[in-house]
């Protein structure tokens, strides 16, 4: 058990390289008990023993107690290939669930939706925070520089956060970050585990994703492929919208790497780079840092 006390810019000039284009790419009331019921995924079932556990956490003033090991592990990712993304996104019965959630669950918005900002979705384990390592304060396991980065990328974009866990535990971890209350930026709204859709691959079996469908349909005066990008550390999750994710470095070892890790900070040059584009759908996001090293080589010549 550790105990946790919650007291609580960058501008660049886009380098236009082709190569970074690809073309065209090929009920929220319900109970836990119902879900495993309906969807007895691996994930699912790990978050219902999480859930329950998590029962006992307590906050007295500003003291919360949290067992770290408590937190659910993530499975190691994998890589799928090309004609099987396409044939996961395409398949009927997965449009069939996306469209089952999006009459299901429901997108609490915790501020506005701007009109003319793109969209970023973001991750949390791994992504924003190290979750496995232990720390006498949250703020120790945060990813450098992510309350300088959502302040510059809140100029463009508007933000969301989706973890696969419970909402509980989002809530939690963006309280204990500060990252609800910043008076630099806001978040549009979180996303929990139920909001995913469970696929299967004929390589993988059957997986969780996380469909940018769902948002794209609740909002639709707002958000579509064309002003969405997703940033998770596991690639799978952005399945049924290939050309909306980017794979970001998992920051583990905090303590070991927090010195160092500097993915943020050049991801905030990307972000703020394509914004002025029209759809950044037809970006390849795998090359993302082509654009990056591009950016710094200009800087330098310059200065």
């Amino acid at each position: 058990m550790i105990g946790v006390s919650l007291p609580w810019s960058t501008v660049t000039g886009f380098i236009w390289d082709p190569s970074l284009f690809s073309g065209n790419a090929s009920n929220p009331s319900a109970t836990y008990d119902d879900v495993l019921e309906n969807h007895r995924t691996p994930r699912l079932l790990a978050n219902l023993r999480i859930y329950r556990r998590f029962q006992h956490i307590r906050t007295v003033e500003d003291e919360i107690i949290v067992d770290q090991v408590d937190d659910p592990e993530i499975i190691d990712d994998f890589e799928l290939g090309q004609e099987e993304v396409i044939d996961i996104k395409d398949k009927e019965a997965n449009k069939q669930k996306l469209r089952r959630r999006i009459s299901q669950y429901k997108i609490e918005l915790r501020n506005p939706c701007r009109e003319g900002k793109k969209l970023l979705v973001l991750d949390i384990d791994y992504t924003l925070f190290d979750h496995r390592s232990t720390a006498e304060n949250p703020l120790e396991l945060m990813r450098p520089y992510l309350h300088e980065f959502l302040s510059a990328v809140y100029a463009e974009y508007d933000i969301m956060i989706w973890s696969a866990t419970s909402m509980k535990w989002v809530e939690l971890k963006m309280r204990q970050l500060g990252v609800l209350d910043n008076p630099n930026y806001k978040i549009t709204a979180l996303l929990d585990h139920l909001a995913m859709i469970s696929v299967q691959s004929d390589s993988r079996g059957v997986f969780d994703c996380k469909p940018l469908g769902l948002i794209w349909a609740h909002f639709p005066e707002f958000y579509s492929s064309k002003n969405t990008i997703m940033f998770d550390d596991l690639r799978r999750n952005y399945v049924m919208n290939p050309q909306n994710g980017l794979v970001i470095r998992p920051f583990r070892k905090a303590h070991v790497n927090r010195g160092s890790d500097r993915e943020l900070v050049k991801l905030t040059q990307y972000l703020l780079g394509i914004a002025d584009l029209s759809d950044i759908s037809l970006l390849n996001h795998k090359k993302w840092e082509i654009y990056t090293e591009g950016a710094n080589t200009k800087r330098r010549r310059h200065n």
